[in-house]
């Protein structure tokens, strides 16, 4: 069975662009930036970032930094690596970056969520466990409450 590509051009760019984003889900721990994404699908980065945003919702960096916050959180929860270990295991390059953005996803930095997802997640099937635990998009993590007085 061959797989041509659609004839319609806004079908063939949507094909193109999922190629991408499967890209991303199987090789999150690779290098990946934009243009190599982008120059893989015969685009220009800009043009890249701005068809994925408008078709996913988000830009190629933020999917690939929600993919790999995915990813640690599953590592975390495991508990074999330390904070440091998990960051690099992903394919962030830097600690810091990587635990602000686990931050804003998941709502509390990657070593209190080791600490958390022990207690939180015990007893529960690993299939349940995945679903429940899936990182928030877009800087929607809940805010801590505030305390009343």
């Amino acid at each position: 069975m061959s797989s041509s590509p659609p004839a319609d051009p806004y079908l063939r760019e949507l094909t193109q662009l999922r190629r991408a984003k499967d890209r991303m889900d199987r090789e999150y721990a690779q290098p990946l930036d934009v243009e190599s994404l982008a120059r893989d699908i015969h685009m220009s980065a800009g043009h890249f970032s701005r068809r994925f945003k408008l078709a996913y919702g988000e830009s190629p960096y933020s999917y690939l930094m929600t993919r790999r916050i995915e990813r640690a959180m599953a590592l975390l929860r495991k508990g074999d690596l330390s904070v440091t270990e998990v960051c690099f295991a992903v394919g962030c390059s830097s600690l810091g970056t990587f635990s602000t953005r686990f931050s804003e996803l998941v709502g509390m930095p990657p070593s209190v969520y080791r600490q958390e997802a022990e207690r939180s997640t015990a007893g529960i099937p690993a299939c349940v466990e995945k679903q429940v635990t899936r990182p928030v998009r877009n800087r929607e993590a809940p805010a801590p409450e505030a305390l009343l007085a």
